[in-house]
C-alpha cells in the first residue's frame, strides 16, 4: 500500500501516511516484516568485555560459593561487583532467567493501608523491633523463638529459644540486645530507644512493659491486623526460616538453638540487604560508625 501511487499527487503514499490512516505505529509494521528471531531477544548494544557464557559461569560460581540459598539476581549482581566484575543488573537478570538460575517466588499484592511502610531509621539504636515465632521439633514439640532486630540496618541483636512463649522469655531476648548494644542492664540503659511490637499478650503484659520502662525503652505499637507495620522483624523471620528452618527436622530444642545461633552469626556478617546498599548488617554498622567518627573529627 505504501508503494501505491496517489492519483492526485502522482507520488507514493509512503509508510508514515499509511500508518497514520490505519492508526498503527511504524515500529509495529517493521517488527512484523522483520525475519523471525531464533533464541531469546537481547538488548541491542555492546555486550561488554566478558561474553555471556563466561558471565554465566561466574554467576554459577557466586551461587555455589554463597553461604545462603535462593538468592536473587540483585544479590548476585552485588556480589559480582564486590568481586570486581562490573556489569549491569539487567544483564545478570536476563542470563539467570535464560539459564533457570532464578529462585522460584510468588508475587503478592498488598492492599492499601494507612501505613506508609517507611520504618527505617537514619541511625542505630533509635528503634528496634521484637516478635516471636514457633519452630516444630520431634521431642519437644513446638518451641518459641523470640528475636530483636535493629530498624536501621536489619541486624539481629538478640534472640531466645524456649519451650514457652511467655513475657519472661521475651524479656530475655530484649535483655540480650540491650546488654550487647549498651554494655549493661542497669536502670535507663537504653534510654531514648523505641521498641516496635504487636499487641501479643507476652508484649502487653505488665511485667514486660515495666521492664522496658526500667531500661528507658518506649513502646511503639504496630497496627492491629497489619503485620507490615512490624515488617523489619517479620522479614527477618522469613529469611531465618527460609535459610535455617524449612526443610530440616529438629530433634530437640537444643538443635533449634544451635541452628539459630549459627544463622545469626552468618546473617549479620554476610547477608546482603538492598536497603543497606547491598551490604551486610555488620558492614552497614561499620560504615555508619566510620562516617560518624569522620564528621566528629
Amino acid at each position: 500500500m505504501r508503494a501505491t501511487t496517489s492519483p492526485s499527487s502522482g507520488r507514493p503514499y509512503g509508510m508514515a501516511r499509511v500508518c497514520r490512516v490505519w492508526g498503527t505505529s511504524r515500529a509495529t509494521v517493521y517488527r512484523q516484516r522483520a525475519p523471525a528471531e531464533t533464541g531469546p531477544r537481547r538488548r541491542p548494544g555492546p555486550v561488554g568485555p566478558m561474553p555471556d557464557s563466561d558471565l554465566v559461569e561466574r554467576i554459577r560460581g557466586v551461587l555455589s560459593a554463597s553461604p545462603f540459598h535462593g538468592e536473587g539476581h540483585r544479590k548476585v549482581w552485588a556480589r559480582l561487583r564486590f568481586a570486581g566484575l562490573r556489569t549491569s543488573r539487567q544483564r545478570v537478570l536476563r542470563l539467570m532467567r535464560e539459564h533457570s538460575l532464578l529462585s522460584p517466588h510468588r508475587a503478592r499484592t498488598r492492599p492499601e493501608t494507612l501505613h506508609d511502610r517507611h520504618i527505617i531509621t537514619e541511625a542505630p539504636n533509635i528503634m528496634w523491633a521484637i516478635d516471636a515465632t514457633q519452630v516444630t521439633t520431634v521431642a519437644d514439640g513446638k518451641v518459641w523463638l523470640f528475636g530483636v532486630v535493629e530498624h536501621c540496618n536489619a541486624e539481629m541483636l538478640g534472640w531466645h529459644v524456649s519451650r514457652r512463649g511467655t513475657r519472661h522469655v521475651a524479656i530475655q531476648a530484649l535483655g540480650m540486645a540491650v546488654r550487647q548494644q549498651f554494655g549493661h542492664l542497669g536502670a535507663g540503659a537504653a534510654r531514648g530507644l523505641a521498641l516496635r511490637h504487636d499487641h501479643g499478650s507476652n508484649f502487653m503484659a505488665d511485667v514486660f512493659q515495666k521492664q522496658m520502662k526500667f531500661w528507658g525503652v518506649a513502646p511503639s505499637y504496630a497496627f492491629v491486623a497489619e503485620p507490615e507495620t512490624n515488617g523489619c522483624i517479620e522479614r527477618l523471620f522469613r529469611t531465618l526460616k527460609e535459610q535455617a528452618i524449612h526443610g530440616r527436622i529438629f530433634q530437640t530444642i537444643d538443635d533449634v538453638r544451635d541452628a539459630v545461633r549459627t544463622f545469626v552469626g552468618r546473617y549479620n556478617a554476610e547477608w546482603l540487604i538492598e536497603k543497606n546498599g547491598h551490604r551486610s548488617p555488620a558492614d552497614m554498622r561499620t560504615a555508619w560508625q566510620e562516617e560518624t567518627f569522620r564528621r566528629a573529627a
